[in-house]
């Protein structure tokens, strides 16, 4: 298979990638367009996951790269980003679940746990033999997690005993481990625990009736005197900073997911700016289609400048809460602006499922949404700027 850059690469930026990872990401791009992209669609109408997609994607490495214990080859920050591009301009909701099983499951393992851990767990996460969740936001508590944290940990002996609440914990009705994050009774501090999923007092309860990444299993989870041994508690979880060392890599990717699905959505409006007709010719050659399909690009081309940037940024070791948060807030609000010029394009079938369009313009409201809301990654930004912390 020869690579080919992405014709919404306008300035090119995957050629920064070395052969290697061009040649990984050629094969995870076929499979993806030969085998996900023709069912994603009647998956999200039923609000069901397609499983079968599961196993595939970890044998190209989709789950895998990031971590020492498990990556085939050495590899670029910026080639991990581009993975969560390539997924998520077929499917927003394929790539939410391999961010929540590599990046938020396996990211905590990796950024919190001991040695011990990581050898357990991470090269069965990789292969897809067990499926991981993150347990952190809750009922009441979502943007205020590190002070608002209502789920307890108390130790006892050698086990900790977990009760509260999570609610749109992705991947929460089929996993085998969730990473839950509790407050310990002790000290009042953060810490994370890896639990079984099949644990006495655990449940998870399927949340219905979403407008957005429907094909994403998101649950209500119940923790009810659960019992976790200390064996399972994360060694190098100490408080809610070593939770927000995860988040800020998952939250640089979900800014390359935005961009994907920018992309999703205008690769759809060209294609079909070539072949609708209106006005005896093909509405790619009016003027204001043409507008829509330019501003598009424009906001495409700014944002993969800025996530480039930051995940070089990561690889260099300068990252920094601040960094990711601004690539999050400004690649999401480009990310909307983008999905609703395409599907305006359409005209009415920019409400019809079988374009594809409405998808991305659905899913949008969502990535918008999570892994720190446009709010509090713009106060994030604005302490550094200011010197002040606006949060209350």
């Amino acid at each position: 298979m020869t690579f080919e850059l992405l014709d919404s690469d306008f300035y090119g930026y995957q050629n920064l990638l070395n052969d290697q990872e061009k040649a990984a990401l050629t094969a995870l791009r076929s499979y993806l367009d030969a085998e996900v992209r023709p069912i994603v669609n009647g998956y999200w109408d039923r609000a069901e996951f397609p499983f079968e997609i599961v196993k595939p994607l970890a044998e190209l490495g989709a789950y895998s790269f990031a971590w020492d214990e498990t990556k085939p080859f050495a590899n670029s920050a910026v080639f991990r980003g581009f993975v969560a591009l390539e997924l998520a301009r077929v499917d927003a909701s394929v790539a939410t679940f391999q961010g929540v099983q590599n990046g938020l499951a396996m990211g905590s393992i990796a950024a919190t746990g001991s040695q011990e851990q990581r050898d357990e767990w991470l090269p069965r996460l990789a292969r897809g033999e067990i499926i991981g969740a993150f347990g952190l936001t809750e009922p009441l508590s979502g943007s205020d997690s590190a002070q608002g944290l209502r789920t307890t940990a108390a130790r006892d002996g050698d086990t900790w005993v977990l009760n509260g609440s999570k609610r749109w914990i992705g991947n929460a009705t089929f996993s085998d481990i969730t990473i839950i994050w509790a407050k310990d009774v002790a000290d009042g501090q953060v810490k994370g625990f890896i639990v079984p999923t099949d644990t006495d007092g655990y449940t998870a309860t399927k949340i219905d009736g979403k407008i957005s990444l429907r094909s994403v299993q998101n649950a209500d989870i119940t923790l009810e005197n659960v019992v976790v041994s200390e064996r399972n508690r994360l060694q190098n979880a100490h408080s809610f900073k070593d939770t927000a060392r995860v988040l800020r890599l998952t939250r640089a990717e979900v800014s390359w997911a935005a961009v994907g699905i920018s992309i999703g959505a205008y690769d759809a409006a060209v294609a079909y700016a070539k072949t609708r007709i209106q006005f005896g010719k093909e509405i790619g050659g009016h003027q204001l289609v043409q507008d829509l399909l330019v501003k598009s690009l424009g906001n495409i081309t700014a944002s993969l400048g800025m996530v480039v940037r930051v995940s070089q940024m990561l690889d260099e070791g300068t990252q920094r809460d601040e960094h990711s948060a601004l690539a999050k807030t400004y690649t999401t609000s480009r990310m909307r602006e983008t999905v609703a010029w395409c599907r305006e394009l359409f005209g009415g079938n920019g409400i019809a499922l079988e374009y594809d369009v409405a998808r991305f313009f659905a899913d949008a409201e969502a990535i918008y949404s999570y892994e720190g809301t446009q709010e509090m990654n713009t106060l994030i930004v604005g302490r550094t700027i200011t010197g002040k912390a606006a949060f209350v």
